[in-house]
C-alpha cells in the first residue's frame, strides 16, 4: 500500500473495498494467465500476491495458465522449429511431449511454488488429471491440438473445497490415452463455464479491447456479446483479438456471468478489477 497514506486513509481504502469483498466471497473466479503476460518476473510475483490475497478474503480462485513463449524457446533449444496454422501451434507427437514437459512440468510447478512462497495454498493439476479436460483432435493439419469435448469439474471442486488454489495446465486427453495441446483461452472458457464462475479474467499483454488498436486511450470498458459481434463486422475486432473475444463469448454462452480482458502487465490489475469500482480492461457481458 502507498507509504504516503496515513493509517486512517489505509483503513478507509479497506472499508471501501468491503462491499466488493462480500460480493466475491465464496464465488469462483477463473484467471487465465500466460503467454507474454508471464514474462516479467516482478509482475509475476505481484499477480501471485493478488491471487493469495483473493484466496485469503474468501474468493475461490482457479488459475489456468499457458506458456507459448516458453514452449517455443524450449523447442528451439531442442532443435525443433515451431509452426503455426491460424494462430495454433502445429503439434506432432514429439511436440506434444515437449508441451507436456513445459506446461505440466516446469511452468505449472513454478507457479505453484510461487503461490506457496506468498503464503497461499496451491496444487498443480493438468487437464489430463482426473480426466479434467477431455478432448479430440481439432484438425489433422494441426496434429495433437485438441478440441474440448467434456469437462469434469470434480477435481477442481475437490481442491477448492480443501482450500487450495488449483493451478491448471491446459492439456487434454481422450479415452485412447492420446494427449492434446489445448489453447489456453479456450480451456479457460470451458472450465469457467462448467464451474459456473462469477468471473473469467483473461490476463493478456494489451490494455483490453481497443476501438483503434494503435490508440490505448480508445479502450472499450464495457461491451455486450451482441455489440462485440457487431465489431467483427466493422473490423474493430481483428487479428489476434478474434480468438480471444470468441472465447469470451463462448464463456458467457456457457454460463459465466462476466468476462474481463485485461493487461497483465499492469501492477495489481487483478485487485483493481475485483476490489475497486473502476475495474480494469474490457468487461464483456451478456446482452
Amino acid at each position: 500500500m502507498d507509504s504516503t497514506l496515513s493509517n486512517s486513509q489505509r483503513a478507509e481504502v479497506i472499508v471501501q473495498a468491503l462491499p466488493l469483498i462480500q460480493k466475491y466471497n465464496g464465488k469462483i473466479v477463473v484467471v487465465k494467465y500466460g503467454g507474454n503476460a508471464m514474462i516479467n518476473e516482478q509482475l509475476k510475483q505481484q499477480v501471485m500476491e493478488d491471487m493469495v490475497l483473493l484466496q485469503l478474503i474468501g474468493v475461490r480462485v482457479v488459475l489456468v495458465h499457458g506458456g507459448g513463449p516458453e514452449i517455443t524457446e524450449t523447442m528451439a533449444r531442442l532443435g525443433k522449429k515451431s509452426e503455426f496454422v491460424d494462430g495454433l501451434r502445429v503439434t506432432d507427437k514429439e511436440t506434444v511431449d515437449i508441451v507436456q514437459m513445459v506446461l505440466a512440468g516446469k511452468i505449472n510447478k513454478t507457479l505453484v511454488n510461487l503461490l506457496q512462497t506468498k503464503g497461499g495454498k496451491a496444487m498443480g493439476i493438468s487437464g489430463m488429471d482426473g480426466r479434467l479436460i477431455q478432448a479430440e483432435m481439432k484438425d489433422e493439419r494441426l496434429g495433437y491440438v485438441g478440441s474440448v469435448t467434456k469437462v469434469n469439474t470434480q477435481p477442481i471442486l475437490d481442491l477448492l473445497e480443501k482450500g487450495y488454489i488449483p493451478v491448471v495446465s491446459t492439456l487434454g486427453c481422450d479415452k485412447q490415452g492420446n494427449v492434446y495441446n489445448i489453447n489456453g483461452d479456450t480451456a479457460a472458457a470451458y472450465l469457467a463455464g462448467a464451474l459456473g464462475a462469477k468471473r473469467l479474467i483473461m490476463m493478456t499483454d494489451i490494455a483490453g479491447l481497443l476501438r483503434d488498436k494503435d490508440d490505448p486511450s480508445s479502450l472499450i470498458s464495457r461491451i455486450t456479446v451482441q455489440e462485440a459481434r457487431g465489431l467483427y463486422q466493422s473490423g474493430v475486432i481483428s487479428g489476434g483479438m478474434i480468438p480471444k473475444v470468441d472465447c469470451c463469448i463462448q464463456a458467457i454462452d456457457k454460463g459465466v456471468q462476466k468476462v474481463i480482458i485485461m493487461d497483465g502487465r499492469v501492477p495489481h490489475a487483478l485487485l483493481q478489477e475485483l476490489l475497486t469500482n473502476e475495474g480494469a480492461g474490457t468487461m464483456v457481458e451478456p446482452a
